[in-house]
């Protein structure tokens, strides 16, 4: 099973956003010296807690920090953009870093509908022509021509070259994983953001219908999980504390930085959320380092799936660094074999 990293540039109480960019970039560093196969970053706009809001600027900061680990967007909101803008900018990407550049697609908006507006006043209308989209971003970052009679199709982006990034479709829900299977490339369910609600049925649809193509074979699922490990169960449900308390309040309306574990539990103590956090905590891929291993790979197992990427947040970027380290040596990533592995799809 290959092991990946979800980066989310979360807002930290007391950090300076550009400091959490910085750190971004530095943990991916580390997620290669850790084995790590990929390093996707994600695209959120006018988030007061989720500061990453171009991933493919981003990447470009990584690919010149890296020389191994494949980097990806996760992923680009396609109803925002040109696909022909996009095919050109992760053209470039894939010059800068050849072989380790994968292109994750959503339709979601990554922010509400206002936002969504302003970075696009057509993206309704674009949202519901994402197939088509899509199929053209996917000829144009390839360097294949478009289909016969498309108004564009003597358009090129550039810069060529014999290699293209990997196309992956991101989801959670039946529709991403149909589109993925009919255009046959993999599918990555975002299990972090419905706590698994519709996972099993997402990935039966898209391997029953998948269609092999020159690139791909085989249907290739990743899951996308949020999970967080520690020496032991005690020090891993402090530090879980930071989430938990962000993410009741958000139920609640409530969003801005993560704050420190000790002002978590006393904004949970002063609200009466303590069930809702222990129950949290119970459904949580959060604990000492064994625990939460068996947790990944029994969903791994009950889901047949093929690759996971671990999302972790905390407010001490130390702890956070620590619990990507304990995973690694969890799953063995160090090992000869992980590094000799090559997955890549082109």
């Amino acid at each position: 099973m290959q092991v990946s990293i979800l980066e989310q540039s979360v807002a930290v109480e007391g950090k300076p956003q550009h400091i959490t960019i910085q750190d971004s970039i530095n943990l991916a560093k580390k997620a290669e010296e850790l084995g790590y196969k990929r390093f996707w970053v994600s695209e959120h706009h006018n988030h007061p807690s989720i500061i990453g809001t171009a991933p493919e600027i981003l990447m470009a900061a990584i690919a010149t920090q890296t020389k191994n680990i494949r980097i990806g967007s996760a992923g680009i909101m396609l109803p925002h953009y040109s696909p022909f803008k996009v095919a050109e900018q992760f053209r470039v990407l894939e010059a800068i870093a050849p072989n380790r550049i994968d292109l994750g697609l959503g339709r979601a908006p990554g922010s509400d509908g206002r936002t969504a507006l302003a970075l696009n006043p057509n993206s309704r209308n674009d949202s519901e022509q994402f197939p088509g989209h899509v199929r053209d971003l996917m000829a144009w970052v390839s360097n294949e021509t478009l289909l016969e009679g498309h108004p564009f199709r003597h358009l090129v982006a550039q810069p060529t070259s014999d290699t293209s990034p990997e196309i992956w479709m991101l989801g959670t829900s039946n529709y991403g994983a149909q589109l993925a299977a009919y255009l046959g490339i993999p599918y990555c369910f975002a299990h972090f953001i419905t706590d698994g609600s519709g996972i099993k049925e997402a990935i039966k649809i898209y391997k029953s219908e998948f269609r092999p193509n020159n690139k791909l074979k085989e249907p290739l699922v990743n899951v996308c999980l949020w999970a967080l490990t520690a020496k032991t169960q005690e020090e891993a449900k402090y530090l879980f504390a930071s989430r938990a308390a962000w993410k009741i309040g958000r139920n609640f309306g409530h969003l801005g930085p993560i704050t420190d574990p000790d002002n978590a539990l006393n904004i949970i103590h002063d609200n009466n959320w303590k069930e809702q956090y222990e129950l949290m905590f119970s459904d949580a891929i959060v604990g000492e380092v064994d625990f939460t291993k068996n947790k990944i790979k029994e969903l791994v197992k009950k889901n047949d799936i093929d690759e996971i990427a671990i999302l972790s947040w905390c407010h001490n970027e130390a702890s956070r660094v620590k619990s990507y380290e304990l995973f690694a040596e969890a799953f063995s990533l160090n090992s000869s074999q992980h590094h000799q592995k090559n997955l890549s799809l082109n």
